[in-house]
């Protein structure tokens, strides 16, 4: 795969996602770092039914710290591995006080130190928060990065380095959700929808045809 090629690939997608934004629910940074970390290993409707509940009585690092772990865990039982996350969160809120007066930093190094938070969140929060040409490589862009031949990888950083090194330059801002959406709606692990897809002829996933054959054949 070639530089022109990845560069229309991110032409259609960006036309067929016109807005490319995350699905979490959010009315601040903090809100949307409470709601990564609560993401993994769950899907952002769960994390938004939880969180619709949540923010209106505690959106703020104080507010929740006030809940205690136990408090939190209410709001988020519905959510996968809640225990673990809530005492996270718990732990983030007091970092996020005492050494950044509650705000959520701007920097990797600051955001990875905080409880709960990876490579991944921090580069969701820098790119979705503070507009950042980073690139979250979550299932779905570890996926489309392989199958695809766009930023083939054995781990999720090398296929981070490959789509930083890659992405051209205008894509680069809004790459990560034009991968996580398509991927989402359209390159689903099982069963990719290749016969609607709109880099169906640039993807080199060796069995798009016969997705494509089965699904017209199901029409």
């Amino acid at each position: 795969m070639n530089a022109e090629i990845r560069r229309e690939i991110f032409r259609r997608l960006s036309v067929a996602i016109p807005e490319p934004k995350t699905e979490l629910v959010h009315h601040s940074n903090f809100e949307l770092l409470v709601a990564v970390i609560l993401s993994a290993q769950a899907t952002d409707k769960g994390v938004n039914l939880a969180t619709a509940k949540l923010f209106p009585v505690a959106n703020t690092p104080a507010a929740i710290l006030a809940l205690g772990v136990e408090g939190l865990e209410r709001y988020i039982k519905t959510i996968g591995l809640y225990r673990s996350k809530a005492k996270n969160v718990i732990a983030m809120c007091e970092m996020l006080l005492a050494r950044h007066d509650g705000q959520v930093p701007d920097t990797r190094e600051a955001l990875e130190k905080l409880p709960g938070v990876g490579r991944k969140t921090a580069n969701v929060i820098l790119n979705t928060a503070f507009g950042q040409p980073t690139i979250a490589v979550d299932t779905h862009l570890f996926r489309l990065g392989n199958r695809t031949g766009l930023a083939p990888g054995k781990t999720p950083l090398e296929v981070e380095k490959k789509l930083m090194k890659h992405v051209p330059g205008e894509y680069m801002r809004d790459a990560h959700h034009l991968l996580i959406l398509h991927g989402r709606y359209v390159c689903l692990a099982r069963k990719p929808k290749c016969a609607v897809c709109v880099i169906n002829d640039l993807c080199e996933f060796k069995g798009k045809e016969l997705m494509v054959s089965g699904e017209q054949a199901g029409n």
